[in-house]
């Protein structure tokens, strides 16, 4: 399969351009502007860049800008640059970011990254490295995640990832075999992609306003290492991938998805949860790990493998210990069923039932897109530097969902929905 011109590539580009952003006639688009863990476009990616510029031009875009990257630059500024010199960072793609968004562009990040890159490295360098293109891209993703303009996060294969995903595979053979992956867990092979995606959106709407109706004030999670209480936020709103702006254009933020999440309180988590599947923390993977809170902070964890770069990721800012987001995800969703790890947050995320630490979205609660930080933050909100899901779903996982005069009933058990 030659991927840079075939009609999956072509059905995946209609899916991002009219799914995933819902771009508008006269509408701008920017791809590859910075967010929270996403960067700048690998140069391998052109043909799936050439495809959505060109079915973007076909929807009536008058302008759609890329941000390039070649990210092994990542790798040779670690090894090379001097001591004490990873605070440093340009700000232009950030701002490249708010000027589209202030003139009501859309944005759509590219999530294509070799998860072993930054291996080797040292971790307080990538880390300070990570965190200060966080703290530059904070503004951006404020406005993002309050629903400013329609947006999308999409992922797609590059070197490195394919190698890690398929080592037994000849290589040209495992990049057709990724693609060939991702265009069926993001519906391009359907017949009809967008209708299809229009039906799963539906179907997780459905969900959302469920949830909505019965006003939980707290979810019960327990599973195999697994006993944690989620205090939910008054006026929470459950959502599913299918979101709006504020100018009230439709828009799926995230490419697959399968979840529908809303906002915890920053101060009522208690108890301990265990991951089900590794994370990738500055190019270290962290696994099995285990999170205890009190309070809504994280008090202790554990980890077999990778505790420092947890630890760090931990210790990014005051928020970081808590929690930003909840999302229900069945374990018969099509990547869980898969069985594979991608080493991905955008697909693994989509595969169980997860949880977030640092920022959430001032859309999951009423009144949240009007809000200033103090009001956000004065309602329980989270605020951070970071927003990373990791994921703690599992066939085995029973969630409860706790009634405002403390009934409880079931929502999921053994991973399925119960109702």
């Amino acid at each position: 399969m030659t991927y840079g011109s075939s009609g999956d590539l072509q059905r995946y580009a209609e899916v991002i351009v009219k799914v995933g952003l819902n771009l508008q006639p006269g509408q701008r688009l920017l791809i590859g502007a910075p967010i929270v863990y996403i960067g700048s476009v690998p140069l391998e990616l052109a043909p799936l860049v050439r495809a959505i510029v060109a079915e973007a031009y076909r929807v009536g875009s008058p302008l759609v800008e890329v941000i390039w990257e070649d990210p092994q630059l990542q790798a040779v500024r670690l090894e090379h640059a001097p001591a004490g010199s990873f605070e440093e960072v340009g700000d232009w793609r950030y701002r490249a970011g708010l000027e589209f968004v202030e003139r009501g562009g859309a944005i759509l990040s590219i999530y294509g990254e070799d998860p072993g890159l930054l291996a080797g490295h040292d971790p307080g360098n990538v880390a300070t490295l990570k965190g200060q293109a966080n703290k530059s891209t904070s503004p951006l993703w404020q406005l993002l995640s309050q629903g400013a303009v329609n947006w999308s996060a999409i992922v797609a294969p590059v070197s490195g990832w394919t190698e890690t995903l398929f080592p037994d595979l000849p290589a040209t053979e495992a990049r057709d075999v990724f693609w060939d992956t991702i265009f069926e867990i993001c519906r391009a092979k359907e017949a009809d992609p967008v209708a299809a995606w229009q039906q799963h959106l539906s179907q997780l709407a459905v969900r959302a306003e469920t949830l909505n109706r019965r006003r939980y004030q707290a979810l019960k999670v327990t599973g195999p290492g697994t006993d944690l209480t989620v205090g939910l936020i008054e006026g929470h709103l459950w959502h599913s991938g299918g979101l709006k702006s504020q100018a009230g254009i439709s828009f799926t933020a995230n490419i697959p998805t399968e979840e529908v999440f809303t906002l915890p309180h920053r101060d009522r988590v208690d108890g301990v949860v265990t991951s089900t599947k590794p994370l990738v923390v500055d190019g270290v993977t962290v696994e099995r790990f285990s999170l205890t809170f009190k309070g809504g902070r994280v008090v202790a964890s554990e980890a077999t493998n990778g505790a420092s770069a947890l630890q760090n990721l931990l210790d990014t800012d005051e928020g970081a210990r808590s929690l930003g987001e909840i999302a229900l995800v069945p374990h018969s969703s099509p990547i869980s069923q898969s069985g594979k790890v991608f080493y991905n947050i955008l697909i693994d995320e989509n595969a169980a039932n997860h949880l977030a630490l640092g920022q959430g979205y001032r859309f999951n609660v009423e009144g949240g897109a009007a809000m200033s930080a103090e009001e956000f933050a004065a309602a329980g909100g989270n605020s951070s530097l970071i927003h990373v899901d990791f994921m703690i779903g599992s066939g085995q996982m029973n969630v409860d969902g706790i009634g405002e005069d403390g009934v409880t009933e079931p929502l999921m058990r053994d991973g399925e929905w119960a109702f």
